[in-house]
């Protein structure tokens, strides 16, 4: 046998089609259930909602744009991220969500490659000054204009880009199709277990698209409740709130879990059936806390940027702690060698094949990386795993030098091209390292002729990257190891800095 996994394909998506207009299409049979609860400040039925995207759309275009344009969020954690977001997509508009806590130097060349028509700005969020950026104020009234006319078109249209960090150091842009919202239908049983009665509690921020997507479409498409914390929600308070909501699924990121998990004492949660987790492997000694301590079980998922999550565990087919889970129903996955799939139970890389209705259309002007990242008929996602005769796939990690943090992938490039720039730093190495059991954190490691003031390098960093791509560690050493041919040995670091603790 070989590590293949093709069940079938999805059935094709509908043309023409709208993917904003698809996510709420079941809500118009429900107008007045409340489709999002941001919990203890505002709640939204579905008619609502659709009024808001709608006028939105009508905004946005009498603001200049056009079908086609792309249309910059710079958004803080609040209902206007996916009420833009929808509502640039209703208008046939592609919306380019990126993470608030991006600085100034990181946005800038996100500009300029975008070349975006408008720029959604919170002014609490930073970005460089332009003319074309809509305050929030004025984004804000544009949810009570006259309902636009959803813009239908090929499935096959772009539909939205999302940024992601790559080996080279630049943010790439990835172009998605609007027919990826099609694909997450996979997910549904595939991870989820999700129905129409269903409240979703999702932990994360609204502008995360792990928030947008299994947070707030998924739960929407499907006509079920998505119920958002509040913003200054401690980890600790959700079992209360998931309880106290009567949430059916929690979801959030392994270091959330954490966090949760880290009191003496968690609130009963009757409702609650399962948990969802995503962003980063779950250890298995946190999956096993939370089970012992609520009774419930965390489904797990893999996914990347490029192509969404494709990989789960689920009520239906429960997996092992110390399995990522096993190929949705719909998906054709492969773990390949040299010469294509390798058997059953050998190391491979996991790929996705072209056929897959949520792999990107590709990076942004960007044909020849967008080419590199394929082989033959499949996409390699640049993770290693293998497979088992009952398609359960056990990662077994990258074959780069990628970080995570936080649910967030961060390339060590990105990170040391900052630093290097810093007065006194020689060369810089950074990697991801254990502090403790299940808790890595970005490290970067520095050659300087003396200690540098730490203190003095956290600020600079505060001010040229985003938080989840600041180191928490700052290690002077005499030297960095390098290869033969003179590359940097990243692994080498971390497994220095392991071996001494």
């Amino acid at each position: 046998m070989i590590s293949e996994f093709d069940q079938g394909p999805l059935p094709t998506c509908p043309a023409p089609f709208n993917m904003a207009q698809y996510v709420l299409a079941h809500g118009e049979t429900t107008p007045d259930k409340i489709a999002l609860s941001v919990l203890g400040v505002e709640d939204w039925t579905y008619s609502a909602l659709r009024s808001a995207v709608l006028g939105t759309a009508t905004g946005l275009l009498e603001a200049g744009a056009k079908p086609g344009d792309r249309v910059l969020m710079r958004l803080g954690n609040t209902v206007d991220f996916p009420l833009a977001y929808l509502g640039a997509i209703a208008a046939g508009l592609v919306p380019v969500p990126t993470a608030s806590a991006l600085t100034t130097r990181e946005v800038a060349p996100m500009i300029a490659t975008l070349n975006p028509a408008l720029i959604l700005r919170d002014a609490q969020v930073e970005c460089p000054d332009d003319t074309r950026i809509i305050p929030l104020e004025v984004l804000r009234a544009m949810r009570d204009l006259p309902p636009a006319q959803w813009h239908m078109g090929d499935p096959e249209r772009a539909g939205y880009i999302i940024y992601t960090s790559g080996t080279s150091g630049k943010p790439r842009a990835v172009v998605h199709a609007q027919r990826a919202i099609w694909a997450r239908q996979m997910m549904f049983d595939g991870w989820y277990g999700l129905g129409p009665n269903d409240r979703v509690l999702h932990a994360g921020a609204f502008n995360w698209t792990y928030t947008l997507g299994t947070g707030l479409m998924d739960p929407w498409t499907v006509g079920a409740t998505a119920l958002i914390p509040a913003v200054g929600t401690v980890a600790t308070d959700l079992p209360t709130l998931i309880a106290k909501h009567k949430a059916t699924i929690f979801a959030a990121a392994p270091g959330v879990y954490r966090q949760l998990l880290n009191q003496p004492d968690i609130a009963a949660m009757p409702d609650l059936r399962h948990g969802l987790s995503a962003g980063e492997k779950l250890p298995p000694a946190t999956s096993a806390h939370w089970e012992a301590a609520t009774g419930t079980r965390i489904f797990e998922a893999y996914g990347m940027s490029e192509c969404s999550t494709f990989i789960s565990s689920s009520p239906e087919h429960p997996t092992a702690p110390t399995v990522l889970g096993r190929p949705q129903n719909g998906r054709r996955i492969a773990l390949l060698g040299v010469e294509g799939p390798v058997p059953i139970g050998k190391e491979g890389t996991i790929a996705v094949h072209r056929s897959e209705p949520g792999l990107m259309l590709g990076y942004l002007d960007a044909p020849d990386e967008t080419a590199q990242k394929m082989q033959g008929e499949w996409f390699l996602t640049g993770d290693q795993g293998s497979m088992d005769a009952d398609h359960q796939i056990t990662y077994l990690g990258r074959n780069d030098d990628i970080m995570n943090a936080g649910g967030f992938r961060v390339s060590p490039v990105e990170v040391e091209s900052c630093l290097t720039k810093y007065d006194g730093i020689t060369a810089v190495g950074a990697a991801e390292v254990a502090v403790k059991e299940d808790v890595t954190v970005i490290a970067a490691f520095y050659t300087a002729a003396t200690l540098l003031d730490e203190h003095a390098l956290r600020r600079y960093a505060e001010a040229n990257l985003a938080r989840y791509k600041q180191p928490r560690l700052y290690i002077h050493l005499p030297e960095l190891p390098m290869g033969a041919n003179g590359k940097l040995l990243r692994a080498q670091l971390r497994q220095q800095f392991e071996a001494s603790r």
